[in-house]
């Protein structure tokens, strides 16, 4: 999944991206709220963190702003602010969840994984079709009970396939998702990643998971199904 991550103290910034790119996630980060405004105008992000006191615009007023165009990306505010009256503001104000600073990461991961949930209207860490399984809290993937072995990438772009299962994705919305702002690949990279995906979900099985739409992009639902 693509996170924005706003945040003004810059090493907390570094480490948390470091942290979440490791974890699989595709990040984004910035240091002051206009920045954040400012990105959110352009690009669609699935989680949003926000540090409240920022330089320039507060975690606040950026929430407001994404509010009031119609966007529901799920928000966690992060903040050093642990007062009863400052989460409740935070809620109210559009947030969907609150954490306080010092945190543990093995926090945050379960928070993210639980906006994600919600956003996709999954109420469980496991996700399937068939007899392919991931496990979100443990970091898993197994076929037919076999444990694969996926890299960073394969394995953000397999959970992005599994959220989205029966829905047909470009090579465009894939790439928006999965990669961020940095990346200066080639323009195939969205192939080169399926192609590795197959080798390691679909050969050797009769029944094949992912499927290319021509023209359109790719698909995972169970072979037959439409």
């Amino acid at each position: 999944m693509r996170i924005l991550l706003a945040e003004d103290e810059k090493d907390l910034n570094k480490i948390m991206t470091q942290k979440l790119k490791a974890d699989g996630y595709s990040v984004d980060s910035c240091f002051d709220g206009e920045e954040a405004i400012d990105i959110l105008s352009y690009t669609d992000y699935d989680v949003i963190i926000l540090d409240i006191m920022m330089p320039k615009a507060d975690g606040f007023a950026v929430l407001r702003d994404l509010r009031e165009r119609q966007k529901t990306t799920p928000v966690l505010f992060l903040t050093a602010r642990d007062a009863i009256s400052d989460r409740v503001r935070g809620l109210d104000s559009g947030a969907n969840d609150y954490l306080v600073k010092p945190f543990s990461f093995e926090e945050l991961s379960a928070r993210l994984r639980a906006l994600v949930r919600t956003s996709f209207g999954i109420v469980q860490n496991i996700l399937s079709v068939s007899d392919l399984t991931m496990d979100c809290a443990a970091h898993t993937v197994k076929r037919d009970g076999r444990e694969i072995t996926l890299s960073a990438k394969e394995y953000a772009l397999l959970e992005y396939l599994l959220l989205n299962q029966g829905k047909v994705l470009s090579r465009e919305k894939i790439e928006d998702h999965i990669w961020n702002f940095d990346y200066e690949g080639g323009t195939n990279v969205v192939d080169v990643y399926i192609s590795y995906l197959r080798k390691k979900i679909d050969d050797g099985h009769d029944q094949k998971l992912i499927h290319t739409v021509r023209g359109r992009g790719y698909v995972l639902r169970e072979a037959g199904y439409e």
